[in-house]
């Protein structure tokens, strides 16, 4: 039987968000990510402006793209959406907003 790990005992968005910013305590790692989810921002508006649904297919290519360099080579962790995909999914669109909101720096 493997150990248990905190992460595995999360059962709530409440318990995961804190350790996903954890997970996320590089600067870079943290710029990737805004840059990424900007980017799928960006897709979608694309995808409404052109009409053209390939768009779509660049969403996941840009968001994780951007993120797991982030996490690979800035933070040497293992992303959490192997994890927990769909939090991880929400916490990407909560930090970003805590971000935008100066709850989180992006900035050094």
């Amino acid at each position: 039987m493997s150990a248990q790990t905190p992460e595995s005992r999360i059962t709530s968005f409440a318990q995961f968000y804190p350790y996903y910013l954890e997970e996320h305590s590089n600067v870079i790692c943290r710029r990737l990510h805004f840059i990424g989810t900007t980017a799928v921002i960006g897709c979608f508006v694309m995808i409404a402006l052109t009409g053209n649904w390939w768009w779509f297919a660049a969403t996941p290519l840009v968001g994780y793209g951007f993120a797991w360099v982030g996490h690979f080579f800035f933070e040497k962790n293992r992303p959490a959406t192997f994890t927990y995909p769909l939090y991880s999914l929400a916490a990407d669109w909560v930090m970003y907003a805590d971000i935008l909101r100066g709850r989180v720096s992006i900035i050094r």
